[in-house]
């Protein structure tokens, strides 16, 4: 390809099919609470306590892959040479192998320990181990290299692949949770070492196909021939911006988590609210993070071919479009409020405070699609450390602060948490918007 070319790419036919990504994995995890609620309430219990360890899993795998994704959209960009752009991939699946055989060891001897920190009915301490082991220890390394397959393939502008394999792999889980919880065809109930199992079998099915995918596209350059030849200055630049992301992402998710705590203390119903409305938001925000992952590729290719002025103004264009369409969605959401969360309640208590938090949600989208915007631009620029550090403060200072504040001290409820998360989203879009606006960015490049 040539230079102009990587930039030229159609932001439609990047950012498409990491939005239809985001929404096959939103509807595939709704399928699987719902085939698990029917098998058993204590299994639905298990799986999701554990599930949040296995995202963790993800976040550190992050590490590597945001790392190498933005490094090789940059140097793409730059059209630097074969061996180059081989070494990123390289030392790339060096570093991924690593941490996923040492978190798979760690998650073999760890989980006991892990669930001794919660006091749980024996059934769903069960449950959690069996899943835990089975898809986050056994899987950790099918999850791992398939995570950092797609994400070459997306560096080098083959989303719509990735989607299709996505789609694959979902399929292979849903007919693998099916069968072995619903016995079809005279099969055993395998029950959630089944479901473990399908999870599991999908990933690796991801893996073989990535890997075939990757091997006939003669552009990308995925030689793993003389693997440890790689030069030091090649992890350590990986690691220069994996790490803060992969940080970043922790602090974002650990807030979350505090915040979880204070809306539990508001009782069941606020908890139920809380659900409901992230259940639902999540079906608006999904063109934000197509777009943004597709900003951070786009970005990366035009400050690596020397375009940072051409990258300026485009973003602002994108960034356009994604709030248009976040705003929209979630006006479009509120209109239709009552019949959407009339499927998850019949409760009229629930119903009316999720009906109010859907309206703060208006702040909190509009906040949240410059964020993901912005924030990718200036990452995929390898403006890497002022996001980071300012969205550390920001998600603690602002968000946690701010809930506390005013849903539990000032008695708001989770109106006011909901609140202290917009204010967040917001203030930090706006901030990360001027960053783009200085240019200050334009002395970060990584090549």
């Amino acid at each position: 390809m040539q230079k102009k070319s990587r930039g030229a790419l159609p932001m439609v036919q990047l950012a498409l099919p990491l939005a239809g990504e985001q929404l096959l994995r939103i509807v595939v995890s709704l399928v699987d609470t719902f085939m698990l609620s029917t098998y058993c309430e204590e299994a639905v219990a298990g799986v999701g306590l554990v599930a949040q360890y296995i995202f963790f899993l993800q976040i550190l795998f992050n590490i590597v892959v945001i790392g190498s994704s933005i490094v090789l959209a940059q140097y793409l960009g730059a059209e630097r040479s074969k061996e180059e752009l081989n070494n990123i991939a390289k030392a790339s699946v060096i570093m991924v192998l690593i941490l996923a055989i040492v978190l798979t060891l760690a998650v073999f001897f760890g989980t006991p320990l892990l669930l001794g920190l919660y006091k749980l009915e024996d059934s769903v301490r069960s449950f959690a181990s069996q899943y835990f082991l089975i898809f986050g220890g056994a899987g950790a390394i099918f999850n791992a290299v398939s995570l950092l397959q797609s994400s070459i393939l997306r560096c080098y502008g083959y989303t719509r692949q990735t989607l299709v394999v996505t789609l694959v792999a979902n399929l292979i889980n849903v007919v693998g949770n099916a069968l072995s919880l619903y016995g079809w065809f005279g099969l055993p109930v395998l029950g959630v070492p089944g479901v473990a199992g399908a999870s599991l079998l999908s990933a690796a099915v991801s893996c073989v196909i990535l890997a075939v995918m990757i091997k006939r596209r003669k552009d990308i350059c995925f030689n793993m021939e003389k693997l440890f030849s790689v030069p030091k200055k090649v992890f350590a630049t990986i690691l220069r911006v994996g790490i803060p992301t992969a940080g970043e992402n922790l602090s974002y998710n650990v807030s979350q988590i505090f915040i979880m705590g204070m809306i539990s203390s508001l009782g069941t119903y606020a908890m139920d609210a809380q659900v409901y409305t992230n259940t639902l938001a999540r079906f608006v925000f999904i063109i934000a993070i197509g777009i943004g992952a597709a900003v951070q590729i786009k970005t990366g290719y035009y400050v690596g071919a020397g375009e940072s002025e051409t990258a300026y103004r485009k973003v602002f264009k994108y960034g356009l479009v994604a709030t248009c369409a976040s705003v929209l969605l979630v006006l479009l959401l509120n209109l239709v409020k009552g019949p959407a969360i009339g499927i998850f309640t019949k409760n009229e208590e629930i119903i009316g405070m999720v009906s109010k938090v859907l309206i703060i949600s208006i702040l909190l989208e509009f906040g949240r699609s410059l964020n993901l915007i912005y924030v990718g631009a200036l990452k995929g620029a390898g403006d890497i450390r002022f996001p980071v550090l300012y969205g550390m403060f920001s998600n603690w200072c602002i968000m946690v602060l701010g809930a506390w504040i005013l849903g539990i001290k000032l008695g708001y409820g989770i109106y006011g948490c909901f609140f202290g998360i917009a204010l967040d989203e917001t203030t930090r879009g706006f901030v990360m918007l001027l960053r783009w606006k200085s240019k200050r960015w334009m002395t970060k490049a990584l090549v």
